[in-house]
């Protein structure tokens, strides 16, 4: 397991959001094929804070499943040969809690488990935490549509890629 290994720029090589929608700020550990662990610092400048809710700032709960979703999108790029930026869509959310507010001043730790991973669609066990105690929990689904002409999803050869 390597630890951090990516920062802002390496993950907006990976994924296409961008301000104000990326939502993870580094990756700090990965096994390829098995787990990631990133955070997002919540900070009070963020748009969503102006709304939820005024005087009281909350991070909405689906900004912190599509923060989760993010980190288990960049699991799927370390993990196989997918070229840079290539689109992950969204598919589902299971089983979905959320257990303590996350408000500025936060980091949320988000570590993601790979479930399974069959005919593009993968599921993977998503477990939010602020300092040590977890925020927010669900399963969650993504589909990677594969390129035309396309069989399979090559893994990484992963004692080149994380030397």
């Amino acid at each position: 397991m390597r630890k951090g290994i990516m920062d802002i720029p390496d993950i907006m090589k990976k994924l296409p959001h961008r301000y104000p929608f990326q939502l993870v700020d580094r990756i700090v550990e990965v096994e390829p094929h098995k787990r990631i662990l990133g955070y997002k610092n919540i900070t009070m400048n963020e748009p969503h804070f102006g709304g939820h809710f005024p005087g009281n700032p909350i991070m909405p709960g689906v900004l912190q499943i599509e923060a989760m979703a993010q980190v288990g999108g960049l699991l799927l790029h370390l993990s196989y040969d997918l070229e840079d930026g290539q689109l992950l869509l969204f598919r589902g959310v299971d089983e979905c809690k959320f257990r303590r507010l996350v408000v500025p001043g936060d980091r949320l730790m988000m570590e993601l488990t790979m479930l399974s991973f069959h005919r593009g669609i993968c599921k993977m066990r998503a477990e939010g935490s602020v300092d040590g105690k977890i925020v927010t929990t669900a399963v969650l689904s993504t589909f990677l549509e594969l390129p035309d002409g396309s069989k399979e999803i090559r893994p990484q050869k992963t004692k080149d890629r994380f030397k």
